[in-house]
């Protein structure tokens, strides 16, 4: 008897797929007062304290240094995470595109404008920004390769593949995959 994806799930708890992490980026590309306008945006989107990111090498023709502060990034874990995710799919209207998807059931997409993410009113002061918002899924066991004692390698057969993330995202999240 062959045993389809879903028996074997339920039988064996370790294969199903969780949202990790949901990381929502604001890069603004100069340092000052849109940062710091992208900061409020993001504290009022996830209601936590935004980190800034350095500019990694320095770009003279956009005017930018290296170790200058760029971007601000908010990272949501366990419930958090899955309230947001929902919301952010609608402003997409729960349409992602399939090469949004990574080969280890990571997913990416744009928000053009925050002022479209569901519960968030706009604020003249702050002005309108765009984001973009990475997700990370995993299965339990995972830690194994995060841990600091002792880690050890997963297995290519427990990594989130494409087609399992897609299939995730589409049972749980009520969102179309499209090319």
């Amino acid at each position: 008897m062959m045993q389809t994806s879903e028996t074997v799930a339920k039988t064996n708890p370790l294969l199903n797929i969780r949202i990790e992490k949901v990381t929502i980026n604001i890069a603004t590309g100069k340092s000052g007062e849109p940062l710091e306008k992208a900061k409020k945006v993001l504290n009022q989107l996830t209601n936590k304290t935004p980190t800034t990111k350095l500019a990694k090498k320095a770009i003279k023709d956009w005017g930018i240094r290296k170790g200058e502060p760029i971007a601000t990034v908010v990272t949501l874990r366990r419930e958090d995470a899955g309230q947001f995710l929902t919301r952010a799919l609608d402003a997409v209207s729960n349409k992602v595109n399939n090469s949004c998807f990574d080969d280890y059931g990571n997913f990416s997409f744009g928000i053009k404008e925050h002022i479209e993410i569901p519960g968030t009113r706009y604020v003249p002061e702050l002005g309108i920004f765009g984001a973009t918002v990475h997700v990370t899924l995993e299965r339990p066991g995972y830690r194994l390769r995060r841990r600091s004692i002792r880690p050890a390698k997963i297995g290519k057969n427990h990594y989130v593949s494409k087609k399992d993330a897609i299939q995730f995202i589409q049972e749980n999240f009520r969102t179309q995959v499209g090319s």
